[in-house]
C-alpha cells in the first residue's frame, strides 16, 4: 500500500475506533471475563421483596461543579442569615417535601422523589476531582487524589464507574452499547475527571459518549456515527469492507490492548455504524416540538430528552453530565456551572435552577406518563455540596455573596425504579455543614443504585484471574423502597 493511501485508511479507522470509545483505552485495560458477567439482577426473594431490582433503566443526572445544596432541596430558614441564604422552602405535592422556591415545577412532581439530605462525601482535597470519583464510584479517593490535585489523570487502576458496573452485568446487545453519556466527557483535557470510566473492570465497559452543544442543542454526535475522510455509506454495505479497514488499523494499537478487546470494539462500532435504529435514537428533532417546548431549548434539556429515548430503546444505564454554559461563566464566577464561587444566589435564581426545574420536571413528568417510571431509576447527585457559611474569600467574602466547595454534605434526589416517592430520607444538622440523621456516604448511594438495578453480585476477576468486590463499602438504603 502506497504511504500516501496507508496514512488515509489509518486516520479514518482510528477516527471511527476512538469514537467508540477505545481512544479511551490508556483509562482501563481487558479484563478477565467472569461468570457473574452474565447476571442480569434478580436477587434473592428476599431482596425483591423490598423492592428491589425493578429498574430496567438508569439516568444519572450529575450536576458538575458542586450544587448547593442548601439553596436546593435542604433549605435551612432557621438557620442565621450567614448561612440560609434569601430563598424560602415552599409546601409541594408531597407533604414531607419542601423544595427551594425556584423550583415550582419540580414541586408539582415532589410526590415522585425521595430526597437524601444526609450524604457525607467528605474527601482530603475537598475539591473537584476527588469529589467526582467518589460519588461516580462509591470509593473513597487514594492518596494520589491530594498530592496530584487537577493533576491527578483517570488510571487503569481506578475503581469503575457504577454505570460501567451496570454495563457489564447486562446482557451485551446488538446494536447500542449498555452505557452511554452525554452531551460530554467532563472536564476539558488535560484534566478529564476520574472515576466516569470501566477502568479496571475493562475497557470494553467505557460508556460511549455522545456530544451536544449549546450552539445546536438538538443535534447529538456520537462520532461512531458519523463517517469520516473519504468513507462513504456504499462502502459501508459490507461488514467485511470496513472490518479490512480497521484491521489495517489495528497493528497501531497494539500497545493499548490485546486482539480480543479490539475485537470487540470493531463489533460495537460496526453495529453502530450499520444500524439505523442506533441513528434514529439519538434524532431528538424527531420529537413533537410541544414535547420539546416542555423540556426546554438548552442542551442539558435536550439531553434529559434524550435520555429518555434511550430509556425507551431499553439502554441500562445514561448519564447526562450538565454542560457549562460559558455565556454566564463571570455572572457566577464558575465555568458556567453549578461552581457558585461568587453570586451564587443570583446565578441559581436567573439561570441554573429554572433550566433544571423546567428539564428534569418534564423528565419526570414525562416517565410517568408513558409508564416507564417504575422501571427508570433517575438519580440527581453531584460531585460537593456548598459550603453553608455564604463567602468565599476568593470570590470579594461575604460581599461576594458565593458558597466554596464543601463535600463534608450533599443531598441527592431519587425518583422511579422502584423508590417510594414523596418522602425525605436522613437530614444534615442545623446548619447543613454535615450529616446528622441517618449518616449516609456515596457508597451507600451507589449500592442503592445496585439495589435498584437487580445487582446484587459484585464479585469479579483482576487480570490474573484473582478475585476481588467491586465495591465492599456500603449498604443500599432499602428503606427508601
Amino acid at each position: 500500500m502506497a504511504p500516501r493511501k496507508r496514512k488515509s485508511v489509518d486516520r479514518r479507522a482510528f477516527l471511527v475506533a476512538s469514537a467508540s470509545g477505545f481512544a479511551g483505552l490508556h483509562f482501563g485495560m481487558p479484563r478477565r471475563l467472569s461468570a457473574s458477567d452474565k447476571e442480569i439482577g434478580g436477587g434473592s426473594t428476599r431482596e425483591r421483596g423490598t423492592g428491589g431490582g425493578k429498574a430496567k433503566s438508569v439516568i444519572l443526572f450529575f450536576l458538575c461543579g458542586g450544587a448547593s445544596h442548601l439553596d436546593t432541596w435542604d433549605l435551612k430558614p432557621e438557620a442565621p442569615a450567614e448561612y440560609r441564604g434569601p430563598f424560602s422552602a415552599v409546601p409541594t405535592s408531597a407533604s414531607g417535601i419542601r423544595l427551594c422556591e425556584h423550583l415550582p415545577l419540580l414541586s408539582k412532581q415532589a410526590h415522585h422523589l425521595a430526597v437524601i439530605n444526609s450524604v457525607g462525601g467528605t474527601v482530603s482535597t475537598n475539591d473537584h476531582h476527588a469529589g467526582y470519583y467518589y460519588n461516580l464510584t462509591g470509593h473513597q479517593p487514594d492518596s494520589t487524589f491530594q498530592s496530584l490535585g487537577n493533576d491527578r489523570r483517570p488510571t487503569a487502576d481506578d475503581w469503575p464507574f457504577m454505570g460501567s458496573v451496570v454495563s457489564q452485568r447486562r446482557p451485551l446487545r446488538l446494536s447500542l452499547p449498555n452505557a452511554i453519556t452525554l452531551p460530554h466527557k467532563p472536564s476539558k483535557a488535560p484534566y478529564t475527571r476520574p472515576g466516569q470510566f470501566a477502568a479496571r473492570l475493562g475497557v470494553e465497559f467505557d460508556p460511549l459518549y455522545v456530544h451536544g452543544s449549546w450552539d445546536d442543542p438538538l443535534k447529538f454526535q456520537a462520532p461512531s456515527l458519523v463517517l469520516a475522510g473519504d468513507v462513504t455509506a456504499e462502502q459501508l454495505r459490507t461488514r467485511q469492507q470496513l472490518l479490512e479497514k480497521l484491521d489495517g488499523a489495528r497493528r497501531g494499537f497494539e500497545n493499548y490492548a490485546v486482539q480480543r478487546t479490539w475485537k470487540q470494539h470493531q463489533r460495537r462500532t460496526l453495529d453502530l455504524l450499520l444500524s439505523s435504529a442506533a441513528t434514529n435514537v439519538f434524532d431528538v428533532s424527531r420529537e413533537p416540538e410541544s414535547i420539546r417546548d416542555r423540556y426546554g431549548k438548552s442542551v442539558n434539556a435536550t439531553s434529559l430528552l434524550l435520555a429518555r429515548r434511550l430509556v425507551e430503546a431499553e439502554i441500562p444505564f445514561v448519564t447526562v453530565f450538565w454542560k457549562e454554559n460559558e455565556a454566564i461563566k463571570n455572572q457566577c464566577k464558575s465555568a458556567g456551572g453549578w461552581d457558585t464561587h461568587g453570586n451564587n444566589f443570583q446565578c441559581l435564581k436567573d439561570h441554573l435552577l429554572p433550566s433544571f426545574d423546567q428539564a428534569f420536571s418534564a423528565l419526570v413528568e414525562d416517565l410517568d406518563q408513558r409508564g416507564l417510571l417504575e422501571q427508570t431509576l433517575l438519580l440527581v447527585t453531584s460531585e460537593m455540596g456548598r459550603k453553608p457559611k455564604i463567602g468565599d474569600p476568593r470570590s470579594g467574602g461575604a460581599g461576594g455573596a458565593g458558597r466554596d466547595h464543601w463535600t463534608h454534605c450533599l443531598s441527592v434526589l431519587m425518583a422511579g425504579g422502584g423508590i417510594q416517592g414523596g418522602q425525605t430520607y436522613g437530614s444534615s444538622d442545623r446548619l447543613g455543614e454535615y450529616p446528622a440523621e441517618h449518616p449516609l456516604t456515596p457508597a451507600d448511594i451507589a449500592k442503592t443504585v445496585y439495589f435498584a438495578a437487580g445487582i446484587h453480585d459484585l464479585a469479579a476477576q483482576d487480570s490474573q484471574g484473582r478475585p476481588y468486590n467491586l465495591l465492599d463499602e456500603g449498604d443500599p438504603i432499602t428503606a427508601l423502597f
